[in-house]
């Protein structure tokens, strides 16, 4: 069956958001848009393609601002974490995956923050010819998957759920602009990936979902902060600040879905349809919650995990790169998500 490739120009805008799910290690930052706000002091605040920054345009929180936010723009999480770690960067947003892998390299970083949403937007994909039909028929095929990204953790849990191990798979460990020309021609059996590759190959026709991270992963999303911005007393109140404000743009883009679809097309090069399927599927359902013993507990697991697989270099204990200090009244982790209405 002869399968239709993904035009070029749709490449780009996707390989653009590496997203705070993984990617590249070697990606650098490129400057932000600018600076908002005024005062003093100046939260470095590093963001990714139609991530915070946007969103908090979007839904007006970035008027009234008594400090400075200065916006480093990364391509993925890993590089962003290592500007963390390197006190280049006070806070920025990742997946779940990210923080494990620089907890296992002994970063300097602090959770602070956390988001519960579903993981319907996190699946393996198979081309829509596949013979594949379940993740136990995955046995001596080919997989393609960023290496430390949320997608790791996913088809590693969704392996073990069908009885099999990351070895019994062929594992190659693409970037998604590659991942998906791979999976589009063909190269690879099965894709696992996130939104909005997720939503751009089903909008598309060019796969079908063979199984979801619902009940196999956690569905958390994070802001990491650098300690050394935490023990500055006007840093951390900046802190507090912007993360009040995300949590109330999040809290926004589930009463205005079309309109935050319509900003994030426009800023990432998605296209508008994609962009709605992924926000529907996958940002929508996301709400806040607290940083506690039951979201440390699933992060532990998945660094136990990596370590086992000796993916990460060493055993971590997740806790010590948590802060609750911002957590007041919000709900516990593990408190459902908003209903998926991803199509």
């Amino acid at each position: 069956m002869r399968r239709r490739l993904v035009p070029a120009a749709l490449l780009l805008p996707l390989a653009l958001l590496l997203t705070a799910c993984g990617g590249n290690p070697a990606a650098t930052a490129s400057p932000g848009d600018g600076t908002d706000g005024r005062g003093s002091v100046t939260l470095t605040v590093g963001d990714q393609k139609g991530g915070s920054e946007a969103v908090l345009r979007a839904a007006g929180e970035l008027k009234d601002l008594d400090y400075r936010i200065e916006w480093s723009t990364f391509t993925s999480g890993p590089p962003l974490l290592e500007a963390v770690n390197a006190g280049a960067v006070d806070i920025g947003g990742v997946g779940n995956t990210p923080p494990v892998f620089a907890a296992g390299a002994g970063s300097r970083i602090s959770v602070v923050a956390a988001w519960h949403g579903t993981s319907a937007g996190d699946a393996v994909l198979v081309p829509n010819g596949s013979p594949l039909r379940e993740p136990a028929e995955l046995k001596g095929r080919s997989v393609a998957v960023a290496q430390g990204s949320s997608a790791h953790y996913q088809l590693v849990a969704s392996l073990e759920k069908a009885g099999l191990g990351l070895g019994d798979v062929e594992v190659e460990y693409l970037q998604p602009a590659d991942a998906l020309a791979a999976f589009t021609s063909g190269k690879v059996d099965a894709w696992a990936v996130w939104d909005p590759y997720t939503s751009q190959v089903l909008k598309a026709k060019q796969g079908r979902v063979l199984t979801t991270g619902e009940g196999v992963t956690n569905g958390l999303t994070f802001q990491v902060a650098a300690p050394s911005a935490l023990r500055d007393e006007k840093k951390a109140a900046a802190v507090e600040d912007y993360l009040e404000r995300l949590r109330r743009a999040y809290a926004w883009v589930y009463g205005h879905q079309e309109e935050w679809a319509k900003v994030w097309a426009e800023d990432t090069g998605l296209p508008e349809d994609v962009a709605l399927a992924a926000v529907k599927r996958t940002y929508a359902t996301r709400i806040a919650v607290a940083v506690d013993e039951p979201l440390i507990a699933s992060e532990q697991e998945i660094a136990d995990t990596f370590a086992e697989l000796e993916l990460i270099p060493r055993k971590v204990d997740f806790g010590d790169f948590t802060d609750t200090r911002f957590n007041g009244d919000l709900p516990p982790s593990t408190t459902p998500a908003r209903p998926s209405e991803g199509s």
